[in-house]
């Protein structure tokens, strides 16, 4: 079966604006060996090798901000012990209410815990 084209869609448009970021990565660019593994190995391509050469003249790896997930696929592909360091950051809490829910007999309105025996 044929592809279908919708007309007027772009087949080269970037996709969806990225998730807010739940992790941080950084790159030691010293310790960096520019081998691109971890920019090929990232799955929300977070990852970039930077144009400017470091002191050994390779171009290292570099976070852009914004889309890392916290996986870690990135540190555990990287060759150089040391070079990548994946910080996952806390979910934001959520808000404890009682809207909506019946309370049992003897329990006050907004009391969270169970009863005591």
């Amino acid at each position: 079966m044929p592809a279908v084209i919708k007309p007027g869609v772009n087949e080269t448009a970037k996709p969806a604006a990225k998730s807010a970021a739940r992790g941080n990565v950084l790159v030691d660019t010293e310790e960096c060996k520019g081998c691109g593994l971890c920019v090929e190995s990232c799955p929300p391509e977070c990852l970039e090798l930077l144009p400017e050469l470091n002191a050994y003249g390779v171009h290292p790896a570099h976070y852009t901000g914004e889309g890392c997930t916290g996986c870690g696929i990135c540190y555990y592909c990287c060759p150089e012990p040391g070079a990548i360091t994946v910080y996952k950051m806390a979910p934001p809490a959520k808000p404890l209410t009682n809207e909506g829910k019946k309370t049992a007999p003897g329990v006050l309105e907004g009391d969270s815990h169970a009863a005591a025996l």
